[in-house]
């Protein structure tokens, strides 16, 4: 079992490293709110991760790979989502070039709605769920209780999700004084909605 667990470990944590709408999500979250708010917004997109641990471990996700229906409209429900926050972003940028200030309090979130917009990126993306139901298996070992299993390798890969975006919202914390600027957080606001954008629509068309 110990092995399984290092195996399973040393995958996700290359999985939790790859860059992507979570970290994009979180440095933007702790940038415009600080690190609390981005502390928030990781801790969402772990509670949506384990939820669809949870859901997998209980073979639910079973009906997205067997449901063709399913799958495609959590997909376009999680890229209209993603396309939204992108449009959100480009839309708050476009309202922030004649603004001197350091800050306006329609780009700060609450830290419920940190937490909210992580959740909810993760849950209204199926690729998570097919992650979780094909990947896990794969190192429970043999005669080892699927569930039980399943639980202790999603609580490992919660747990480097932290690890890791908490480094992130440290970082991008370090750096806020630079990023906070004006003009550095209109660029920043600009960059991460065209990424949001793309992460929507290749969730959209991906077959």
């Amino acid at each position: 079992m110990l092995t399984a667990c290092l195996a399973f470990a040393a995958v996700a944590a290359l999985v939790t490293i790859t860059p992507g709408v979570d970290t994009m999500l979180v440095v933007r979250t702790t940038v415009t709110g600080g690190n609390r708010t981005g502390l928030l917004a990781s801790a969402g997109v772990v509670s949506g991760c384990l939820t669809w641990a949870v859901t997998g471990a209980a073979g639910l996700t079973a009906l997205l790979a067997a449901s063709r229906l399913a799958f495609d409209v959590l997909r376009v429900a999680g890229a209209c989502y993603l396309l939204w926050l992108g449009v959100q972003a480009l839309w708050r940028a476009r309202r922030r070039a004649a603004v001197t200030g350091d800050d306006t309090p329609e780009t700060r979130l609450s830290g419920l709605a940190a937490w909210r917009t992580g959740f909810v990126t993760n849950v209204l993306n199926p690729k998570v769920g097919v992650f979780y139901m094909s990947l896990l298996p794969q190192f429970v070992p043999d005669g080892a209780p699927m569930f039980g299993t399943s639980m202790v390798f999603a609580a490992i890969h919660a747990a480097e999700g932290l690890l890791w975006l908490a480094m992130v919202v440290g970082a991008a914390g370090a750096a806020r004084r630079v990023l906070s600027r004006p003009s550095v957080r209109r660029r920043l606001q600009q960059v991460t909605g065209v990424a949001f954008i793309g992460f929507g629509l290749r969730l959209a068309t991906d077959r």
